[in-house]
């Protein structure tokens, strides 16, 4: 029996390692976490700056991967954006995922209460914007070299998510599970995810900052496998 496929999608500055907290924890689910060009296993690629060709980049990677077996797409802050766009996309082309699940992101629509293109940002703005968030180790910060390379990915990375154009985006049918940190700016926009869901609809609040997943791996994987085993029990 095939096991039941679950699609990662990463944060800005992330990459197929992202997930690694989380992924251990997954026994019994096939975990696939994707990345995009320009990091990781595809650094010698060019970077992606516009959404729609990330989401298609991601689309690209996830059709050929699917096995018959039922499928879940997780996407954490610019991945729970793609997430969505790749969702419709795959319901589209007849290959409906059974969950979707987001995290780190109060959905579109939202507008961030700090004002601002992250991407456009000034270096010592910028900076200051990656340690608000977190995420980033102070070392980073300290070596210019090292800031050198991570910085251009992370600021392509802040212009696809922050020019989505998803606000008309349609609901999609699967069902949609929706988490933030405790600490999240618009935390308290988390529902607004239940807009773009035409099945059923959770959320949950997690204590901590943006990168929250990291704190809860247990709890993370103990949500992904819940909804895993709903859709396996589904037989989409």
């Amino acid at each position: 029996m095939k096991k039941t496929q679950l699609f990662l999608f990463h944060f800005a500055g992330g990459n197929v390692y992202s997930f690694n907290t989380i992924t251990p924890l997954l026994k019994g689910l096939e975990a696939i976490p994707l990345e995009l060009p320009g990091r990781g296993r595809r650094i010698q690629e060019r970077l992606l700056k516009d959404f729609d060709a990330a989401a298609m980049d991601l689309y690209n990677q996830v059709v050929p991967k699917l096995s018959g077996a039922p499928f879940l797409i997780y996407g954490h802050s610019m991945g729970a954006y793609l997430g969505l766009r790749v969702t419709n996309m795959l319901e589209r082309a007849g290959r409906r995922p059974g969950y979707l699940i987001v995290s780190g992101n109060p959905g579109p629509g939202v507008p961030r209460q700090r004002p601002g293109k992250r991407y456009l940002l000034g270096k010592a703005e910028f900076i200051e914007e990656l340690r608000v968030l977190g995420g980033v180790p102070e070392e980073v910060f300290a070596d210019p070299e090292l800031f050198g390379f991570f910085e251009p990915i992370l600021r392509a990375d802040f212009q696809v998510a922050e020019v989505e154009g998803l606000e008309g985006e349609p609901p999609v049918a699967a069902p949609l599970y929706a988490l933030m940190g405790s600490e999240e700016e618009n935390v308290d926009r988390l529902a607004n995810w239940g807009r773009f869901t035409r099945l059923g609809f959770r959320s949950e609040i997690l204590e901590g900052n943006h990168f929250f997943i990291h704190k809860h791996p247990a709890r993370m994987a103990e949500i992904l496998r819940a909804c895993a085993e709903q859709v396996g029990s589904w037989g989409v």
